[in-house]
């Protein structure tokens, strides 16, 4: 039996249960499977059937048209409503895409600068690129949310050109210093202070890098050493105290002996500095600078083993790149504190607040009194206006390329 021919529900049934054969031929354009179903309906006298029956009608018409079940409802529900069935050619051109190839360009360029940090960091280099330095290019990447920094940089596009991987590591007792948490109520001077270990290599130890940071303003100076006797470390500490711009109140450090010991103590006691030293069961008391350690310290050295015998030309890039750029040109979250009903404090933590550590320290409330003697907002405002973020950035990558050079020559010399 042929399709044009069928006008019983009952026909249909027997060719869906395989006891009827019905020659028809498939339909090759869109245009033409519609306009079969339309002739099937009109044949059958759809909106004449019972339940049973359309239900019959819809099954068959999903075996022979290839359409979905949704698809032949809504033809269905079209013939019913207007006597016919028409299709509709939607042309969808898609999303314009808000950001070029040239943004994500851009984007994993400063991510490969400044050793992919956040994104709340990327969006505040972006701005500060555009607004304050007047770079071309940034005009779109600075009005983007952070969230959308996120999925280009897992997008194909910008996984081309550049690929991250990252892992981290944890710290450890003397009755030296008091066992509190500082106090600094907003004012800049109380330095945390952590070790980070450079690697083991058949039982010999690398290098030592000592990172303190100031909890209010997050000014960080880090320095390098050979080794973390009293002979190596304490005139590394003088150095780094002296490279605050500000007056030292508070020293504070976990419990580990290269801190907790007499020289150390003696020496804070000279400098009319404060000791204190984390709690027990308090974990987060030095968080701060061990977050920085992974932040900063990890993200700039890596963990591979490095000779202490290069640990005078690792401290000279601390001195004259790492810490100019890391005080100058790299933006850090601060906290908003809010307090609830309870009356517990929970941090916020804004976009609008993230700032350098040097222009937090401008935003303190007679921050002129804190410098030492000596220093000015003038002399400060030269650093940091001496070079864009993204030109300090590039000299990063550049200077560290050559020391890591300069030290993989010298392990094949020796090797």
């Amino acid at each position: 039996m042929k399709l044009e021919n069928i006008t019983k529900v009952s026909v249909l049934a027997d060719f869906l249960s395989g006891s009827q054969a019905i020659a028809f031929a498939v339909a090759v354009t869109k245009d033409e499977r519609y306009r079969q179903v339309e002739c099937l309906l009109k044949q059958m006298v759809y909106k004449s059937l019972n339940r049973k029956d359309k239900g019959v009608v819809i099954e068959f018409l999903v075996k022979v048209s290839t359409y979905s079940r949704q698809q032949i409802t809504r033809m269905i529900k079209q013939y019913v409503s207007k006597g016919y069935v028409k299709r509709h050619q939607r042309t969808v051109n898609g999303f314009r895409r808000r950001y070029t190839p040239e943004d994500i360009c851009l984007l994993a360029k400063m991510d490969e600068r400044h050793d992919t940090p956040n994104g709340g960091m990327i969006k505040k280099l972006c701005e500060r690129a555009h607004h304050k330095y007047h770079e071309k290019g940034y005009e779109r990447l600075a009005n983007i949310s952070v969230s959308h920094i996120y999925n280009l940089r897992k997008g194909q596009s910008y996984q081309k050109q550049r690929r991250h991987f990252e892992k981290t590591r944890s710290p450890q007792g003397i009755n030296i210093g008091e066992r509190r948490k500082p106090q600094p109520q907003g004012s800049p001077g109380y330095i945390r202070i952590d070790t980070v270990h450079q690697g083991d290599l058949d039982g010999k130890k690398g290098v030592y890098h000592i990172n303190a940071v100031d909890e209010v303003t997050q000014f960080e100076i880090v320095a390098t050493v050979e080794k973390i006797s009293e002979h190596y470390l304490i005139p590394v500490l003088e150095q780094l105290i002296a490279a605050f711009p500000f007056s030292i109140i508070n020293f504070h450090s976990d419990n580990g002996s290269e801190y907790v010991n007499k020289v150390v103590a003696a020496l804070l006691t000279k400098l009319h500095i404060e000791f204190t030293k984390s709690r027990a069961r308090h974990s987060n008391d030095n968080g701060l600078a061990e977050g920085k350690n992974a932040a900063v310290v990890r993200k700039t050295f890596g963990k591979g083993y490095i000779d202490q015998k290069h640990a005078d030309k690792i401290n000279q890039f601390n001195r004259d790149v790492l810490n100019v750029y890391v005080n100058y040109h790299r933006p850090c979250y601060f906290p908003t504190v809010l307090v609830d009903e309870k009356g517990k404090q929970r941090k916020k933590y804004k976009l609008r607040d993230m700032m350098t550590p040097y222009d937090k320290l401008k935003l303190i409330e007679g921050a002129q009194q804190y410098l030492k003697p000596g220093v000015t907002f003038k002399m400060l405002d030269d650093i940091a206006d001496a070079m864009s973020d993204n030109q300090v950035a590039d000299r990063l990558q550049e200077q560290r390329g050559l020391l890591f050079k300069n030290i993989h020559e010298d392990y094949k010399v020796s090797a």
